[in-house]
């Protein structure tokens, strides 16, 4: 695990966690001092969320510095130029508002923190002139027609067709699991891309991703009906991650498998979760993160497991987005594997049992 205090660039992350608020508000400040134009084309609310994404620019280069992994702060800004782009808002607001941020931090830091923080804006920056639209998760993928079928009722708000769909497609043969992967997995993905490129809602969003959580829980008869192994899981998205639906997939999958799985849900507080693994000595723990800003808490809940008898020796996977960007990085931050998908989880596991 990364030391907390010796690697380079921590005390930037610690510097940037607790002065972020005013350091966004200054970068906000001296945005719309050098452009006054900004206030007569965005207003109020244009200074609100450049702010709020100021905020988030921040908060993402404190992780990414943490952990040492340039990568998560690079691609998180690639999404943002590409999310912002299609509101309307030039790569070169962004361009300007990143460089903004290391003049600011140069002067803050002392070194060598100030040249690991320029060097991780710079290297986002370069990344930022040269990103593409990015490709729809669904493109090539098995079950293609199925997955875009699904995804279009959703879209259309018509839970109940894309129940049929999906429905129909395990009657005629397709694996549940390819179902989960393929279709549910997927879809999640191709829906975040959407959102980030404007053409779908918060609240469509929201919707899909309930609509999914109800089809799924259909099959539940399906997935607890087979033998047991006499294995436990427990899976929980830690500290304030409300994405849920990746780890309640991965659960399922270890039911699948036979194991007896404990899906404890998102937002779980650290101390709650050391409580129930004491509670139910699972054989293995899995945790998710979908936001790299929830990295720190992370690491504090595999930390605190750690020191927990009833946890010792059981493997702990993570998996989510920072973790597909950055290999390795489970490893530094505490726990024995990440996995890419809900399968690979279950794979990992029993690799990591019998080692």
């Amino acid at each position: 695990m990364v030391s907390p205090v010796e690697h380079p660039g921590m005390k930037a992350a610690r510097y940037i966690r607790r002065h972020g608020i005013e350091l966004a508000e200054r970068f906000t400040r001296e945005h719309f001092a050098r452009h006054p134009e900004l206030e007569a084309r965005y207003g109020s609310h244009g200074r609100t969320k450049c702010l709020e994404d100021a905020a988030y620019h921040l908060r993402y280069l404190a992780e990414a510095l943490a952990v040492l992994e340039p990568s998560l702060f690079a691609n998180y800004i690639t999404w943002a130029g590409a999310m912002l782009a299609a509101r309307g808002i030039p790569a070169g607001d962004l361009r300007e508002n990143l460089a903004m941020i290391a003049a600011v931090l140069e002067h803050e830091l002392d070194e060598p923190d100030a040249t690991v923080a320029a060097d991780y804006i710079r290297q986002a920056t370069r990344r930022l002139s040269d990103a593409p639209e990015p490709r729809s998760p669904l493109d090539g993928r098995p079950h293609e027609e199925l997955a875009r079928t699904y995804l279009d009722a959703l879209l259309r708000g018509d839970r109940a067709e894309a129940a049929r769909h999906v429905v129909a497609a395990v009657d005629r043969g397709v694996p549940l699991r390819d179902v989960y992967l393929h279709v549910f997995q997927a879809c999640q993905h191709e829906i975040g891309r959407l959102w980030q490129l404007n053409r779908l809602s918060v609240a469509q969003e929201h919707f899909c991703t309930a609509a999914t959580q109800l089809i799924m829980a259909r099959f539940y008869p399906m997935i607890f009906q087979g033998e047991r192994n006499g294995r436990r899981f427990l899976g929980a998205s830690v500290g304030h991650e409300l994405h849920e639906l990746g780890i309640r997939m991965v659960s399922d999958f270890f039911e699948m498998d036979g194991w007896e799985s404990f899906y404890v849900g998102a937002n779980t507080p650290i101390d709650s979760l050391v409580q129930i693994v004491t509670q139910r000595r699972p054989h293995v723990v899995g945790l998710s993160t979908t936001l790299t800003t929830h990295l720190g808490t992370l690491a504090e809940a595999i930390e605190a497991l750690r020191g927990v008898e009833a946890a010792r020796g059981v493997p702990i996977l993570v998996g989510g987005y920072p973790f597909n960007v950055a290999p390795g990085l489970a490893e530094r931050i505490g726990a024995d594997g990440s996995c890419t998908d809900a399968s690979e989880a279950v794979a990992t596991a029993q690799r990591l049992l019998k080692a």
